[in-house]
């Protein structure tokens, strides 16, 4: 008998890269994980929340491609005041602190992986081989508030910007929906 582990694919200028971690698909309750915020305060994210939970995962701040989605997510933010969102990269706190002062980054929380890359391994996408190993893949998560994935995209080109419409969507929806824990309140 075969065994073969369900992995995301994404590749970076075309070359494919290795993801490791926990492969976590649409239904699955989503991983509580606790990351860094710019002011050294732990948040934890995943799970069930009172507010639907967009979680973005980028390489770096400090490119274009990740600068470009940090903000346009900040600026979505600001009209959704019932999904929280938080970005999760590698960067180091006091980076992401600066990056949110430069940026006007006010809607949304920075998270830093860094310290146990927790969040990258519960949810797979950390990349494990060439140029980019060490950091996160480039994906967007949205958890509904009883704490179950209900939309994941992990985009193919790590070089590329997401779908930003399809996650605001899938986000906005989440956030309408109650919690499905017993089926009675809805």
């Amino acid at each position: 008998m075969i065994f073969t582990a369900k992995i995301d694919k994404t590749a970076l200028k075309g070359t494919p890269v290795k993801l490791e971690g926990n492969y976590q698909e649409v239904g699955n309750y989503a991983p509580l994980v606790k990351v860094t915020t710019p002011d050294l305060q732990e948040k934890t994210i995943g799970g069930e929340s009172n507010k639907a939970q967009l979680i973005i995962t980028v390489p770096s701040l400090d490119t274009p491609v990740c600068d470009a989605e940090a903000r346009h997510f900040n600026q979505e933010a600001a009209k959704h005041e019932n999904i929280d969102v938080t970005i999760v990269s590698m960067d180091l706190p006091f980076a992401a602190a600066k990056f949110c002062n430069v940026a006007g980054i006010e809607n949304l929380t920075i998270g830093s992986d860094f310290r146990h890359k927790a969040f990258a391994r519960a949810y797979g996408m950390l990349i494990s081989d060439g140029a980019l190993q060490g950091l996160c893949a480039r994906a967007l998560f949205v958890i509904s508030k009883d704490g179950k994935i209900v939309y994941k995209q992990v985009v193919p080109e790590i070089t590329e910007e997401p779908n930003y419409d399809e996650a605001l969507n899938a986000a906005i929806d989440a956030a309408k929906a109650g919690a499905s824990c017993c089926g009675f309140c809805q």
